[in-house]
């Protein structure tokens, strides 16, 4: 069924100088209004009221034995069987010169006695512009019918005067004009939208009872009928009169559509009782009246808004049973429910149902690699990705930026420059949001030049960066502690490109500071936050809180981890472990077990308690090292970002307790889930260990474990390298003499000459390096052909120590030696040496 819109009654292009006539006007509730431009039309319809009606009766049928001309009848047929958007101008080009107005007053008449107000509206406007046919008086008189009160009751309806709107509706019966279908519809829609005071429904029922008893067809309540009364059964949340409704459509051959079932739905949703529409559907169904599958997807959305899961999934199976194929629309909105809620096995399970029953398309792609992306599958979301290429569906800028982000959060550098490519091969422009994806992924696997690169490449091809690939960057740049690198792109976002900075920014500035060892300006940066007027969530608060443990205040530390659980329900195990080795580096042993049996009794997080068991190695054996593996597992789904904060935590904290084999075991799984990719680097001219983003503890891990692999490469036959290097800062600070004071630079770098006797030193030509050249490995390999036979299994020995009693002094029970400041001397190199090693 056709349906015109009732907006389209009055266009504004046809001056309304038809003129009705004037009855003493029915009061509605509530006071009258100014009745504006539309009440001045009613004046003039009073004066013209003699006139049209003198035209009525002149009207009579031409001669011919009750017949129009063949010309007047070809023109009607044509005009009959033009489209919406068909041109009269072409229906009239052949017959101009033969058609007289009298003529056009017998199409009028006929349309009008069809009811047909849009097609003589049409004609009238086109005999406008016309001067071959500009209409006379007798034609203004005949138009002057259902059109003209139709187009005068629009201008009500637009203004909200829905009183003057249906008194207009009893005027023109009285005068004798018989309204149309399209003439109640306008009253209706005027009536069912009025809000001050709101028109009973009962009223609106009453000109709907009007219309089905009108003797005229043309009255018929139609589809827009029906569509209008539910709508405003739905506002005041009518069930009952929806159904009602519902039935009477149906008795009437009015086929509902999908917005009468979206009235219907919204009815029975707020009047709480979304299991009738159900029903509903059902009943319909056995009377052969399936509803389309826009219906149910109504009612599945409605289910899905209130998170009812199993009603939604039965909406589908009563759907199948019902006969009515379900649409890729209908799986996505249970593809998306499934996902929201974290039900990703679901998500899976029924995207395979779904490919068995109806091809997926793009939108539906799309809702995958959003639900996964977010869920912290990112290599799923990769495979989806080619599946997607391989099925023939093709891929919308949407679906790549959804990719690029999952790229992005997951470090798969190497993805996303392959989607990359294929956006620029199809002749997509990537967008600042695709290259956003790439910049990060390239930032998480430490790969700066290459991120910098992308990041400038972006404004080349005009896509500018936004405030989120400056952070994004910035923050790849904090990971590794290069504060100088974050500082300059940010003075470029604010100065060059005008952006502010947001929280993401200060809270990318504040870990910068922190990883590079610049405490006072990560608390500067977190006041500025506060003065800039941003809000500390979690993230914030924790990086103020690294802060303090990394400078070793404790009270600071005590208050600022309180803020943090005044703030939040339960602080992150990143901030339990930032207390945990505070209180371990400074012997406090009894606040260090204290936390540790809080983290352990805390009903909230199981993953709290896990962490807690596995500090006090009560999850060594198989079994419940599963439990471990899957915590550690589970919170790689967060990101890289989150990801790598937390693994330094907990390796931080393992060292410091001196459980040193599990936290090599913790560092493997880092390792297998894709962190830290830079960690090892060998080549035949260097093997090199790269620390500079872990936390202290974590460094000395890897370093311990690194040195047992040298350990049992040396007393193969492999070749040695030039030299073997352990990588402690990147970037700008490379080049500082300040680095080797730096905390992290010191404690590797006592660490390594307190295990091989000062066999390691910083070069010249980098001072972010701690390097070991190749005559000192080869020393180190006799030391070890002469120690043959011994039971030493390595460098370091990593075993887990019995935990410290309350009371016991590890780090404290005498001076340092400025933790490793007494194996900083000045150690010149040969300067050909030098110069050989450089490029490396």
């Amino acid at each position: 069924m056709a349906l015109v819109s009732t907006a389209t009654v009055a266009s504004s292009s046809y001056h309304c100088d038809l003129l009705l006539f004037s009855t003493a006007r029915r009061s509605w509730r509530g006071p009258r209004r100014s009745r504006g431009a539309a009440g001045a039309g009613l004046a003039a319809l009073e004066r013209a009221g003699a006139a049209a009606a003198a035209a009525r009766r002149e009207e009579v049928v031409p001669a011919g034995n009750g017949r129009n001309s063949y010309e007047v009848e070809s023109l009607i047929d044509r005009l009959s069987n033009l489209p919406p958007r068909g041109s009269i101008a072409r229906c009239l080009e052949t017959a101009r010169h033969r058609l007289t107005l009298q003529d056009f007053a017998a199409v009028y008449r006929e349309f009008s006695r069809r009811g047909d107000w849009q097609r003589s509206l049409r004609l009238f406007k086109y005999m406008q512009r016309q001067s071959w046919c500009l209409p006379d008086e007798h034609i203004h008189a005949i138009s002057r019918t259902a059109l003209s009160y139709t187009s005068l009751i629009a201008a009500y309806a637009r203004n909200a005067l829905h009183e003057e709107a249906r008194a207009l509706l009893d005027q023109m019966k009285t005068a004798g004009v018989a309204p149309t279908a399209a003439t109640y519809n306008t009253v209706l829609a005027a009536c069912a939208r009025a809000t001050d005071p709101p028109v009973p429904f009962d009223m609106l029922l009453g000109l709907f009872a009007e219309m089905r008893h009108d003797v005229s067809p043309s009255v018929r309540p139609d589809l827009t009928t029906y569509n209008t009364l539910l709508a405003a059964a739905a506002v005041r949340s009518l069930a009952d009169q929806s159904e009602m409704l519902l039935r009477t459509m149906l008795e009437a051959g009015v086929s509902p559509d999908t917005v009468s079932y979206h009235h219907i739905v919204d009815a029975f949703a707020s009047a709480g009782n979304l299991s009738r529409v159900a029903e509903l559907f059902s009943e319909m169904a056995s009377t052969g009246h399936t509803p389309e599958a826009s219906a149910y997807l109504g009612l599945m959305e409605a289910h899905t808004r209130v998170g009812a899961t199993a009603e939604a999934v039965a909406v589908l199976r009563q759907m199948q049973a019902d006969g009515c194929t379900p649409t890729a629309a209908t799986y996505r909105v249970l593809l998306d429910l499934y996902g929201r809620q974290g039900r990703f096995d679901g998500v899976r399970e029924l995207f395979r149902e779904m490919r068995t029953a109806v091809p997926p398309d793009t939108a539906t792609y799309n809702v995958l690699f959003r639900v996964f992306g977010d869920g912290g599958f990112f290599k799923e979301v990769v495979e989806l990705f080619h599946d997607m290429l391989q099925t023939g569906v093709e891929p919308d800028m949407i679906t790549c930026e959804n990719v690029m982000a999952a790229c992005g959060r997951g470090g798969l550098h190497e993805d996303a420059r392959e989607v990359l490519e294929y956006m620029t091969g199809e002749g997509m422009v990537p967008t600042a949001d695709a290259y956003t994806g790439l910049v990060e992924a390239l930032g998480h696997a430490a790969m700066y030049e290459e991120a910098y690169v992308a990041f400038n490449m972006m404004t080349e091809i005009g896509s500018f960066p936004t405030v989120e690939t400056y952070n994004v960057l910035a923050n790849a740049y904090a990971k590794g502690g290069l504060f100088q690198e974050a500082e300059v792109i940010f003075s470029r976002m604010t100065n060059n490109a005008g952006i502010q900075k947001n929280k993401d920014s200060f809270d990318a500035l504040i870990e910068a500071y922190c990883q590079g060892a610049q405490l006072d300006d990560a608390v500067k940066a977190y006041m500025e936050m506060r003065k800039s007027r941003f809000n500390p969530d979690e993230r914030s608060l924790e990086g103020v809180l690294n802060a303090y443990c990394i400078a070793g205040v404790i009270d600071e530390s005590k208050e600022q981890f309180e803020e943090l659980q005044s703030s939040v329900t339960v602080p992150s195990i990143i901030a339990y472990c930032m207390m945990l080795s505070l209180y371990a580096r400074n012997d406090r042993w009894t606040d260090a077990y204290d936390l540790l049996e809080e983290m352990k009794t805390n009903h909230a997080s199981s993953t709290h308690q896990v962490i807690a068991s596995l500090v006090k190695g009560e999850y060594d054996d198989s079994s419940n090292w599963q439990m471990v593996e899957y915590a550690l597992e589970n919170n790689t789904l967060e990101g890289c970002d989150y990801s790598l904060r937390f693994f330094n935590a907990i390796l931080d904290v393992l060292w410091w307790f001196g459980q040193k084999a599990r936290a090599v075991r913790v560092l493997d799984q880092a390792v297998k889930f894709g962190l830290f990719p830079e960690l090892y680097r060998d080549t035949k001219l260097i093997w090199s260990l790269d620390v500079h983003r872990m936390s202290v503890g974590g460094a000395l891990v890897a370093v311990s474990v690194w040195l047992n692999k040298l350990y049992d490469r040396l007393q193969g036959d492999e070749d040695l390298p030039q030299l073997a290097s352990v990588v402690v800062l990147r970037g700008e600070m490379e080049k500082s003499t300040i680095t080797r004071g730096l905390p992290a630079a010191k404690v590797v770098y006592s660490f390594l000459n307190d295990t091989l006797s000062a066999s390691f030193h910083f070069p010249k030509w980098n001072k972010g390096r701690i390097i070991c050249l190749k005559s000192q490995l080869k020393k180190l390999q006799s030391a070890i052909y002469s120690s043959n036979g011994s039971a030493t299994a390595g460098f370091v020995p990593m075993t887990n120590s019995h935990l410290p009693s309350p009371g016991s002094k590890i780090y404290t029970r005498e001076a340092q030696v400025d933790n490793g400041a007494g194996h900083l001397p000045e150690e010149p190199l040969v300067e050909e040496k030098e110069s050989e090693l450089l490029p490396l």
